[in-house]
């Protein structure tokens, strides 16, 4: 079979095989779903009060919007701005509270992923080809297992970070402390809410949107050769923070800009042009000033550089 090199962080072997694998339960990640969902189901009801749905709404928008979308996966994994240190760490920690994995944790599972889904051809956990029942449960549950995987090294920067790696080892307890601060302020009603709701909803609703976006909705760009398309979701604009557009996601991965037509609602990009607007990030990324990725062409109407012209 013939292995597409990886990333600056995935490094292929002469056996490597995104194919041959199985898919395994794994006991931490799942509990602590469980756990949460459980604990949502159970007392989110008996526990429901104005306050407490007004925190599970703020607390979402800013660990999903200024934490995953923007912390994690815009500058952590893609680097598509710049901006100083202590902000980057402050991205990262919000994102981490989402509940999903540690920085280094969501490095290696997006890292992995994208390099299966640039291949040939890859493992229908790669691509939640496996039905919507049996992806959930293999995505929230378990891991896939290669029997010959790339390697992953991260680059020294991150690997020799001491924030970043005691916030790795402890990225399950990274709630306690908002927990206790919840419970003394609102009650069980903040805590249940704060944490438990807001854990299980975010969590679930990451894969539900992933699941869709690589398998159904709306396609502007095509990439050829490749084992997964994206497709763009557009009744999730807002609760996924743009992180919806995932067509044009895999049309520009380096872009700091998702929504990259007219109408495309990206709270994640209004978030950056803020932060650059009062000059704490630079020299950001978006299809203007990135190459173009190779077998990308677009289905139809305009130019590609023009329609993201006009967008833009």
């Amino acid at each position: 079979m013939d292995v597409r090199p990886g990333s600056e962080r995935i490094f292929v072997t002469p056996d490597t095989d995104p194919l041959d694998g199985h898919v395994q339960w794994a006991p931490a990640k799942s509990l602590w779903l469980a756990g949460m969902t459980a604990a949502a189901i159970v007392l989110g009801p008996v526990c429901f009060s104005a306050s407490a749905f007004v925190l599970f709404l703020a607390t979402s928008a800013v660990t999903l919007c200024c934490g995953h979308s923007v912390g994690m996966h815009r500058k952590l994994i893609h680097a598509n701005f710049d901006c100083p240190f202590w902000l980057e760490r402050l991205l990262v920690y919000l994102g981490t509270l989402v509940g999903m994995a540690g920085p280094y944790g969501m490095i290696r599972l997006h890292d992995f992923r994208d390099w299966a889904q640039r291949q040939a051809a890859c493992h229908d956990y790669s691509c939640h080809r496996a039905g919507f029942w049996r992806d959930a449960w293999w995505q929230l549950h378990c891991r896939l297992v290669l029997r010959h995987p790339p390697r992953f090294r991260l680059e020294p920067r991150l690997a020799n970070d001491r924030f970043y790696a005691f916030v790795e080892r402890t990225w399950m307890l990274q709630q306690l402390p908002w927990a206790a601060l919840f419970f003394a302020i609102g009650g069980m009603d903040w805590l249940v809410w704060g944490i438990c709701v807001r854990v299980s909803v975010c969590v679930t609703g990451h894969w539900l949107v992933g699941h869709f976006s690589h398998t159904r909705g709306e396609q502007v760009w095509i990439i050829d050769g490749v084992g997964a398309q994206g497709y763009n979701v557009r009744l999730a604009a807002l609760i996924r923070m743009g992180e919806n557009w995932h067509n044009n996601h895999h049309a520009y991965p380096g872009s700091a800009k998702m929504g990259l037509l007219p109408g495309q609602i990206d709270p994640g990009w209004w978030l950056i042009r803020l932060l650059e607007a009062i000059g704490l990030v630079w020299n950001v990324r978006t299809p203007h000033n990135l190459p173009e990725r190779p077998g990308l062409r677009r289905l139809a109407g305009a130019t590609l550089r023009d329609g993201v012209a006009d967008a833009a």
